[in-house]
């Protein structure tokens, strides 16, 4: 982070807080997460040391993997199975659909987070995405976008979701492709933008399916 322009007036970065001062929060929050983690059944627990692992690993592995952003997705949507596990007991089909839908996001949104440091992290080291898709980045993005929305297509199928669901899908699209046009000419501004308006592709997403659940009942009632 030091050597990062956009990162280095961050806390430790910066000085405003010691390594130290960092490991000891970081400890009070493991064992914070380990007391909630022992009250979850076993299948739950057995995935969430598997989720620490993740966690724990993902800041390293950008030393030495190219795509440590598909380590990023999946610490991030380990909490699908995770929660698939604590409320069911198992782990269907469904919830691994939907785990791998939120591990292509993240490769997307932080491929575009990492084409803002490139120019930095070519110079101290540090892998990416954005750094292995060189010149057809945006082309690989558009890939792997085209790849979530049909993953989001064959989530509805599965879950029985309605008219709601597959609009909000459909404006997911839109929005995607504002994201490639945001990021058209590489700039980290534009980059930067298009990583931060990912959050509105959850949103439209999550809205269409409480939408979906609401009329179905109210229809069934």
């Amino acid at each position: 982070d030091p050597y990062v322009e956009r990162t280095r007036t961050r806390p430790i970065a910066s000085g405003a807080v010691a390594p130290m001062e960092a490991l000891t929060l970081f400890a009070a929050l493991g064992l914070i997460a380990i007391g909630l983690a022992s009250m979850l059944n076993t299948p739950a627990r057995l995935l969430a040391i598997v989720g620490a692992g993740l966690t724990i690993a993902y800041p390293f592995v950008k030393r030495v993997l190219s795509i440590p952003q598909f380590v990023l997705g999946a610490a991030f949507g380990w909490g699908v199975p995770m929660a698939f596990a604590a409320q069911t007991g198992t782990i269907p089909e469904l919830a691994w659909l939907v785990f791998g839908t939120a591990m292509i996001w993240a490769v997307i949104y932080d491929t575009f987070y990492a084409m803002v440091d490139r120019e930095d992290d070519k110079k101290i080291g540090v892998k990416s995405t954005a750094i292995l898709f060189g010149e057809v980045d945006l082309f690989v993005i558009a890939g792997l976008q085209v790849l979530m929305l049909f993953a989001l297509l064959l989530i509805g199928y599965r879950a029985e979701l309605g008219f709601w669901y597959y609009l909000s899908v459909a404006i997911a699209a839109a929005l995607m492709v504002w994201h490639q046009w945001l990021a058209r000419d590489r700039q980290p501004a534009g980059c930067f933008a298009a990583f931060l308006h990912n959050h509105l592709i959850g949103m439209v997403v999550f809205i269409g399916i409480v939408l979906h659940y609401t009329f179905s009942r109210t229809g069934a009632g």
